[in-house]
C-alpha cells in the first residue's frame, strides 16, 4: 500500500487506532492501483525513447517489436509513449523529462550519450520511474539492462576480417572505423576486435567518431586513402553497417573494381548491408536478433511497472561506471555473411525476399539461392 499514515498525538489509544483503521480505509478506497504487494493493477502507461533514425534497425524492428510485445505482456490497454532523438543528446534529457512529467510507470532508453542521460536516469528514479537501458548501458541508477554481447559482437567482426585475410594480413594494412564516443557499446566492440587483430596485422588508421553517421566514415576513408596509399589497404574493420557504406563508397571514388575491393565489415544487417553482402560489395555483417533483445526490455519495462522485481526476466548482472550489480539480459550475435541471408530471409526480426530482392539485387538473389 502506498498510503502513508500522519501519526499524530492523540490522547487517547483508541482514537488513534480508530484514526488509523480509516486512514487505511481511505486509501484502499481512493483506488492507487496497487494491490498490498506494492504490485500495480491496471492499464500502464510506458515510455520508450530511442537514439537515432540513421540506423535502420530502430524503427524497422526495435521499436515495433517492443510495442507488440509491451501489448502482449500488459495489455492492449496500454499506452505507449514514444520518441526518437535523432542523434541529438540534449533532445532526448528533453524528451526524457517529459516522460517523468507524464509520469510513465517504466521507461526504456536507448541513450544518444550514456553519460549526459544519467541526470535524467537520477530524475526517474527519484520519481518513482523505474528506468530501463536498451542496447546501450546508459549511465545512472538504471533498474535493469538488456543488449547482445558487445565484445562478442567485436570478436566476431575482427576474426571474421583476419581469417578473410589470409596471407594477405602481413601484406599490408587495416583501416579502423570505431563507432561513436557517446556510446559505450562502442569501445565494447572495438576493443573485442583489438582482441583478434592486434599483433597479427598492422593497423594504418584507427578512427573514433562522434556519431554513427556513415558520412564521417566516408571521409575518414578518404583521409585513410590519402595517407595510406590505394595499394597499400588490405582490410577495413567498421563497426557497423551505416559506416560501411560509407567506406565502400570512398573505395568506389578511388577506383577499387569490385573484385579487388578489400573486405569491409559491418554490424547491425541492415537492408543495405544485406544487399551489399549479396552484391559483394561488402564482406560480413553481424546479425543481431532483434526479437529477443525487444523482448527482454519489454518484459523488463512490464515487469518494473507492475512493481515487480527485475530479477524475474534477468539471467545475469552488469556493472556500469555508477552502477553495481544491474539486472541483466543479454543476446548472442551471430555472423552473417552472403552464404548465411538465406537462412534468415523472412524469419521474424529480418527482411522479407520482397525487400531484400529487388529488381537491382534479383539476379544476386538468384545466385545466392534466395
Amino acid at each position: 500500500m502506498n498510503a502513508k499514515l500522519r501519526h499524530v498525538a492523540l490522547g487517547s489509544v483508541a482514537v488513534s487506532l480508530a484514526l488509523a483503521t480509516a486512514a487505511c480505509g481511505s486509501a484502499a478506497e481512493s483506488g492507487d492501483g496497487s494491490d498490498d504487494k506494492g504490485e500495480k493493477k491496471g492499464p500502464l502507461t510506458i515510455g520508450l525513447l530511442l537514439p537515432e533514425n540513421q540506423t535502420a534497425r530502430y524503427e524497422r524492428f526495435d521499436r515495433p517489436l517492443m510495442e507488440k510485445k509491451i501489448k502482449e505482456l500488459a495489455g492492449d490497454d496500454t499506452k505507449i509513449l514514444y520518441t526518437n532523438a535523432k542523434q541529438d543528446a540534449s533532445v532526448q534529457q528533453q524528451q526524457a523529462d517529459t516522460m517523468i512529467a507524464k509520469k510513465v510507470d517504466s521507461l526504456i532508453v536507448d541513450a544518444v550519450d550514456a553519460k549526459s542521460i544519467a541526470a535524467s536516469v537520477k530524475k526517474a528514479d527519484d520519481s518513482g520511474i523505474p528506468v530501463v537501458a536498451f542496447d546501450r548501458l546508459a549511465e545512472g541508477p538504471i533498474s535493469a539492462y538488456t543488449s547482445v554481447d558487445n565484445a562478442k559482437v567485436g570478436k566476431i567482426q575482427g576474426q571474421a576480417l583476419l581469417d578473410e585475410l589470409g596471407d594477405k594480413a602481413d601484406k599490408g594494412q587495416i583501416v579502423m572505423m570505431n563507432g561513436a564516443v557517446t556510446d559505450p557499446n562502442a569501445k565494447m566492440y572495438k576493443d573485442g576486435a583489438l582482441s583478434v587483430l592486434k599483433g597479427k596485422v598492422k593497423i594504418g588508421k584507427s578512427y573514433d567518431t562522434k556519431e554513427w553517421a556513415p558520412a564521417n566514415a566516408n571521409e575518414n576513408m578518404k583521409g585513410a586513402l590519402a595517407a595510406l596509399g590505394k595499394d597499400k589497404i588490405v582490410g577495413v574493420y567498421s563497426a557497423n553497417d551505416g559506416m560501411a557504406g560509407g567506406v565502400i563508397t570512398a573505395l568506389k571514388g578511388a577506383g577499387y573494381a569490385k573484385d579487388e575491393m578489400p573486405p569491409v565489415t559491418g554490424q547491425d544487417a541492415e537492408l543495405n548491408a544485406v544487399q551489399r553482402l549479396l552484391a559483394d560489395e561488402q564482406f560480413m555483417s553481424v546479425y543481431k536478433p532483434y526479437v529477443p533483445e525487444a523482448n527482454a526490455a519489454a518484459e523488463f519495462a512490464v515487469a518494473l511497472a507492475q512493481g515487480k522485481k527485475a530479477e524475474t526476466v534477468a539471467t545475469s548482472k552488469t556493472d556500469s561506471e555508477s552502477e553495481k550489480g544491474v539486472p541483466t539480459k543479454i543476446v548472442k550475435p551471430l555472423p552473417l555473411t552472403k552464404d548465411d541471408v538465406k537462412k534468415y530471409v523472412g524469419k521474424p526480426g529480418f527482411f522479407t525476399k520482397k525487400e531484400i530482392c529487388t529488381d537491382k539485387f534479383a539476379d544476386a538473389c538468384e545466385k545466392a539461392g534466395i
